[in-house]
């Protein structure tokens, strides 16, 4: 029996990589190199330092110090801030109100599992907030998925056993965490990237189009 849905953040409920992408390709810009579509595949759904990382592994610049890596990590944050605010209730993804109604009304719990540490801001922004009992994010969570800390923190806050957890997620990162912890997983997306969850749905539209009776 489900008892808590946890969700994913970017790419669940709203769509904000194209705004950490023009953020990192800002940022590799300043650098003095370019970052390309195909390099941001790998910079989502994973931690601001990991895709700092990564970003600095394309422009070969591996030998930066740690104050000089969080300077970099501060200046794309800021960018990205920049960016998000745009954002509002209009660019909520398709189905996600009404997912979040629908759980609501059922009584269960709803939770936040998202690596950004800026996802208060966002669900602020979009004027959900209200809809979370507990929200578990970068600012809590120290290992970045495919860890499953950011989704144990969420059902530990709750008080949820992780069985009882229903884990939506668009990446193949997320879901091996969340199944990790013994939860069970819903993917967002393709069914052929995301194959290790229990089923897959190419939006929360279509999952609640397909689950009336559950919810």
């Amino acid at each position: 029996m489900i008892k808590a849905a946890i969700f994913d953040l970017d790419g669940v409920l709203v769509n904000t990589s194209n705004f950490h992408y023009a953020a990192w390709r800002d940022l590799a810009g300043h650098l003095g190199f370019t970052l390309t579509d195909e390099h941001n595949e790998r910079l989502k759904g994973v931690s601001r330092m990991s895709a700092l990382e990564i970003v600095l592994e394309i422009g070969g610049l591996s030998n930066l110090t740690c104050e000089e890596k969080l300077r970099l990590a501060e200046i794309k944050n800021k960018r990205y801030i920049d960016y998000i605010s745009q954002l509002d209730e209009s660019c909520l993804l398709e189905g996600a109100l009404e997912c979040l109604n629908k759980f609501k009304e059922r009584k269960i719990f709803i939770a936040l599992g998202s690596a950004s540490k800026n996802a208060r801001m966002v669900l602020e922004r979009l004027k959900i907030t209200g809809y979370f009992n507990a929200i578990s994010d970068g600012t809590r969570a120290i290992r970045a998925k495919p860890d499953p800390e950011v989704f144990k923190i969420a059902a530990d806050d709750l008080g949820v056993p992780y069985d009882q957890c229903l884990v939506f997620e668009d990446s193949i990162a997320g879901i091996m965490a969340a199944k990790t912890a013994g939860m069970k997983t819903v993917g967002i997306g393709d069914e052929r990237i995301l194959h290790m969850a229990d089923i897959t749905y190419k939006s929360l539209k279509e999952y609640v189009l397909n689950n009336q009776n559950a919810l």
